[in-house]
């Protein structure tokens, strides 16, 4: 049966209904017959008693249409509020906030759009330039460290890491309850002995003027953190012969090597998220460390381990690959040539 049907066909059904009633037939049996719901039949039944016809009213207005004086109330506040809201959402929220009018954030979006208003934008804000790499600076192990601070809510502890942007070679990590420049230097000072770094700091170096390109030892790119931005730590780093690099302030992509670092960590290693002890978490992470730095081939570095890359191994071994490519298929092209394997001459 269809959705809509004439009057007549509705008056033919409810008199059938009513007969096989009338005839023993249950009410159910008669309506499934015409393949029309019981219910369907009750309503009509229903409204020719109430109503006294069958035939469909002529679609009206929306019964749940605005009033006129809603929508007047809903161009004040757009008048009066636009310039300070600047979205229809929170236009829809004000007017009710301001007792005057109540309707839905889509209801008020299309008032002005049927009177052809818009509400005014906001400039973007202002993109800040990217500082530029020093002039100084060479693209090579030990030149460039990026480091950040994460931490592991369970253990309650944060931890500082510090990462060679060439190698992605892991050099160094702390574990604190908090983060400060102390934890900054403690960690630094441990890197650079660790790196051999502390040995280019001599007098010579360190009489220089902090502007000179000749006085960094290497550069400290990281974010602008609290810790990264102290007093305490600009002069330690000024100290230690150190320059440093701060990415734009919420634009991760500046340090995106060490959020993808991190992401790596707690990704692969997951079970370092569940521990609630801050010294297996410490024991842990060393652990973690020398798999990531040994074990763990880096696609950023051409699937070498940041050891190998960091130690200089890395090319040599990228170019035994590019090699042993180059072996195994002559030796494949000479392998089926002599044997013959496929007569077709199809390309396998």
């Amino acid at each position: 049966m269809p959705e809509r049907v004439p009057a007549e066909v509705k008056e033919l059904v409810l008199k059938t209904v009513d007969d096989a009633v009338a005839a023993g037939f249950s009410h159910r049996w008669a309506t499934g017959v015409w393949q029309i719901g019981d219910d369907r039949v009750h309503r009509w039944r229903a409204r020719r008693h109430a109503v006294g016809t069958l035939e469909d009213l002529a679609p009206g207005a929306a019964v749940h249409g605005l009033m006129p004086a809603e929508i007047d109330a809903i161009l004040a506040i757009a008048e009066q509020w636009g310039p300070v809201d600047a979205s229809h959402r929170k236009l829809a929220h004000r007017g009710s906030y301001q007792g005057i009018v109540w309707v839905s954030p889509s209801t008020f979006r299309r008032v002005l759009a049927a009177h052809d208003l818009v509400l005014p934008e906001r400039p973007p804000a202002p993109r800040t330039a990217k500082t530029p790499w020093p002039a100084w600076l060479v693209w090579e192990p030990k030149r460039i460290w990026i480091w950040d601070v994460t931490h592991f809510t369970r253990a309650r502890r944060c931890v500082f890491a510090i990462v060679d942007m060439v190698s992605r070679y892991w050099i160094d990590t702390l574990v604190s309850v908090e983060e400060t420049s102390t934890q900054v230097q403690v960690v630094f000072d441990a890197a650079l002995v660790a790196q051999g770094l502390d040995e280019l700091l001599d007098d010579d170096r360190l009489d220089l003027d902090v502007t000179d390109p000749a006085r960094p030892i290497l550069l400290a790119v990281s974010d602008n953190g609290p810790a990264m931005t102290a007093h305490d730590t600009r002069a330690y780093m000024a100290l230690m012969a150190i320059a440093q690099h701060h990415g734009r302030p919420h634009t991760p992509t500046d340090q995106a090597w060490i959020e993808t670092f991190f992401g790596h960590i707690k990704t692969e290693w997951p079970h370092l998220a569940d521990v609630d002890d801050p010294e297996l978490l410490e024991t842990e992470l060393a652990r973690v460390r020398i798999d990531y730095n040994t074990v763990r081939l880096h696609e950023a570095i051409g699937y070498v381990t940041p050891d190998d890359e960091h130690h200089g191994r890395g090319e040599q071994i990228r170019e035994a690959r590019r090699q042993g490519l180059q072996r195994a298929r002559q030796l494949r092209l000479e392998h089926h040539r002599r044997n013959n394997t496929n007569p077709t001459g199809d390309t396998p």
